[in-house]
C-alpha cells in the first residue's frame, strides 16, 4: 500500500487548504495518509478553529493529523490554545520537531509545502 505523509511548513492559509483536500482525496482512494503540522503552519490550527473550517474538520474526524510541532507551535504562539482546544497530538522529538526519519523508516513518502 502507498503511503504518504505531508509536512505543513507555510502559514499561508490556501497553501495548507491543498494539504488538507489532497490529504482527504488520498485517504478516501485508499492511500494512508497522515499530515504534520509544522513551522508557520501550527498558528493555522487556531485561524481553522475559530474559522469552523470544515476541511480542517474533516482532517481532525479522519485522524489524518499524526502531529503538530512543539516548538513551532511555542514559537507561534498558539502551543497554550492546540493544548487547551484540541486533541492534536504534539511532538518535539527532534530538538523540539517532528523528526522525519520514522516516516522514511515505515516507507512514506513525505512531501513539504
Amino acid at each position: 500500500m502507498k503511503k504518504v505523509v505531508f509536512f505543513a511548513f507555510q502559514g499561508e492559509e490556501m497553501c495548507f487548504m491543498h494539504i488538507l483536500f489532497n490529504a482527504i482525496d488520498m485517504h478516501k482512494k485508499g492511500i494512508e495518509t497522515k499530515i504534520v503540522i509544522e513551522g508557520k503552519a501550527t498558528a493555522l490550527i487556531k485561524i481553522m478553529i475559530e474559522k469552523e473550517n470544515k476541511l480542517f474538520k474533516e482532517v481532525v474526524e479522519l485522524d489524518l493529523i499524526d502531529s503538530v510541532c512543539k516548538a513551532c507551535s511555542n514559537q507561534m504562539g498558539v502551543l497554550d490554545f492546540i493544548k487547551d482546544n484540541t486533541n492534536l497530538p504534539l511532538n518535539g522529538d527532534l530538538l523540539g520537531h517532528p523528526p522525519m526519519a520514522p516516516y522514511v523508516q515505515d516507507g512514506y513518502e513525505i512531501i513539504t509545502l
